[in-house]
């Protein structure tokens, strides 16, 4: 557990999670999920997609793994973070984190930040993360120092 101070002096508590067992304050899987995907809003993905980067972060295969993040404000809950390693040490950054989510009635407090800097502390090696160019998001991973390196092209197949 990490606690920081935000804006409003209240105390914001970090839990980490690496495995099932770790959730705590009546927090579940299944809720962990629901609050991205709402708080994620046009940025999210589906459950389905949410639910399966879990699974990779808690996996113990190797190049496979990573953590969550759920941070609380007076014991709520107030934001949440996955980070997935890739197992691709030297050639593509370590970790990639995949979701950052602030419940809108916390936004512009400095949550966001905080979480995103405890990522930081916990995750060893270099990280990538992918933002759309309209999410306001984006000028927060700038400011922590992300450069836009890459333009991100994809192939879609239909499955």
């Amino acid at each position: 557990t990490i606690l920081l101070i935000n804006k409003k002096k209240n105390m914001l508590d970090i839990q980490t999670i690496n495995k099932g067992s770790d959730f705590k304050n009546n927090l579940n899987r299944n809720d962990f999920v629901n609050f991205l995907y709402t708080h994620l809003e046009p940025f999210g993905d589906e459950k389905k997609a949410i639910d399966k980067c879990i699974d990779y972060a808690f996996s113990t295969e190797a190049g496979k793994g990573g953590f969550l993040l759920a941070a609380y404000n007076n014991d709520e809950l107030a934001g949440a973070l996955i980070m997935n390693d890739t197992g691709m040490e030297g050639y593509i950054p370590e970790h990639i984190l995949v979701y950052i989510a602030v419940n809108s009635k916390f936004r512009n407090q400095g949550i966001g930040k905080q979480i995103v800097d405890a990522a930081l502390e916990i995750a060893q090696g270099d990280i990538a993360l992918h933002v759309e160019y309209n999410n306001p998001a984006k000028r927060l991973y700038e400011r922590l120092g992300f450069e836009s390196k890459y333009a991100e092209m994809r192939l879609k197949r239909d499955h």
